[in-house]
């Protein structure tokens, strides 16, 4: 059982950029990775709990999200669905629930304007509202990066996890820049940090290259984990994770 007393989540991650699913290291290098329905049918008949669809190119190309791939997804999926990239207003996070998001998880533009999680918490309910927190270690600290990764604000990730919390956000996607696509391993500092100061789901994200890394993420406070490189190279199903965890009594639906 996990810290809010949920059980824990498994979430492939599907990153997409006109339409087609892609994968690098550290947000840079894309490689192509597939059809994005396609890939979110077979994630859900190996037992995932949940798919993120994430817009990679949206917010660093100053357009919205690609309305027309959520609803592919959409229609090729009965388990929940998260979209971000691209979310600039209230009225974006309108449309994608529209299109067939549950949820809609929010980064850049809640740094610039952090009453947009207030204003989708209030208006969607805050079981909708999640921030997305990319962050790379300075140090002692944690800093938030935006725009897909290319820019330091100087906030700390931490401290931005629990504002983001107060103001609404309903759930926290926390992605290690250090690690995203590295398969090293997940850093359990920033996601026992993150876990440790705030009530809301935390989403491990970053680094996943074992059933065991995956494991470690939950021991240390994250209520579900994100991944992508293990699943779509098909070095794992989300099925041999899970038979995994179960193994090592870690709670997990099945």
């Amino acid at each position: 059982m996990s810290r809010t007393g949920l059980t824990h989540r498994i979430i492939p991650c599907l990153d997409v950029s006109h339409g087609r699913v892609v994968k690098g290291v550290k947000f840079q290098g894309l490689r192509d990775a597939g059809d994005p329905a396609e890939r979110a049918a077979l994630y859900q008949a190996q037992g995932a709990d949940e798919i993120v669809i994430l817009d990679v190119s949206a917010t660093p190309e100053g357009r919205g999200n690609q309305h027309e791939t959520v609803r592919r997804v959409r229609a090729a999926l009965s388990i929940p669905l998260t979209v971000g990239g691209g979310i600039r207003t209230e009225e974006d996070a309108f449309e994608l629930l529209e299109a067939g998001a549950d949820k809609v998880s929010v980064n850049t533009a809640a740094v610039f304007s952090p009453e947009i999680l207030s204003h989708i918490a209030t208006r969607f309910g805050r079981q909708c509202c999640v921030l997305a927190i990319d962050a790379r270690s300075q140090g002692q600290r944690f800093e938030v990066l935006i725009k897909g990764g290319r820019e330091a604000v100087g906030k700390d990730a931490v401290a931005w996890a629990k504002e983001a919390e107060a103001l609404g956000a309903g759930e926290i996607l926390l992605t290690s820049w250090d690690r995203d696509g590295t398969r090293e391993g997940f850093d359990l500092a920033l996601t026992g940090a993150v876990a440790a100061a705030v009530h809301v789901p935390v989403i491990a994200s970053g680094g996943a290259d074992s059933a065991k890394h995956i494991k470690e993420a939950f021991d240390c406070g994250a209520d579900a984990v994100l991944a992508a490189s293990i699943f779509h190279d098909g070095d794992l199903t989300v099925g041999d994770v899970k038979s995994y965890l179960l193994e090592h009594q870690v709670r997990v639906r099945p």
